[in-house]
């Protein structure tokens, strides 16, 4: 966790609430809207390699640069998921009067796993033979299901702080909440993919 992450938070927030969000598309697992176009941040790819110490970019495919809105009562299909990248980063842009939740993490009750194993010895230990069967049977089957998880620790939402993680942690946002763009969970995405 980084507070005080970009110099000019307010001006950011501004940019992030200026961007359109279209209507979620039917196929979308996440809550709330995102932003139709992303939002540069200058020297965020280098930053960030440095703090990791691999040499990372925005994964391509992915909403890396773009912002989420999420309010109250937001739904989406998905829930405790992991994502398609090297690394994940969350900045959060909400004011600090309305800042609660954060990001959470949990373990899977039913295999003892807080994320998906990097390695094949790992997985197999696991007892599973692939990687994809692993995803299949825990994160896919499973994401719905509160039951199946516990949750085991929440990154506090604050403004301005960025959080990293890897991406293959099992995580979900907390609930939306607020009533429009003033008062809402407002998150700056990264998706971060390794430099050959």
């Amino acid at each position: 966790m980084i507070d005080d992450f970009v110099a000019n938070p307010l001006e950011l927030r501004r940019q992030a609430l200026a961007l359109g969000y279209d209507a979620k598309p039917e196929e979308a697992n996440y809550p709330g809207t995102t932003s139709t176009r992303a939002l540069p941040i200058a020297g965020l790819d280098d930053y960030v390699s440095r703090l990791t110490g691999m040499k990372l970019t925005g994964a391509p495919g992915t909403l890396h640069g773009h912002c989420r809105l999420t309010l109250r009562g937001d739904r989406g299909k998905s829930g405790v998921h992991i994502d398609p990248a090297s690394y994940s980063g969350i900045l959060y842009l909400t004011p600090p009067e309305h800042c609660r939740g954060g990001t959470d993490f949990y373990r899977h009750r039913r295999t003892g796993l807080d994320r998906v194993p990097p390695t094949m010895a790992e997985i197999g230990s696991a007892a599973y033979t692939d990687i994809n069967h692993l995803v299949e049977d825990v994160v896919n089957r499973d994401t719905m299901k509160p039951a199946a998880w516990e949750k085991s620790f929440t990154a506090p939402m604050r403004f301005n702080r960025l959080i990293l993680f890897s991406p293959w942690m099992f995580h979900n946002s907390a609930a939306g909440f607020g009533t429009g763009p003033a008062d809402g969970r407002l998150a700056y995405l990264m998706f971060f993919a390794r430099v050959p």
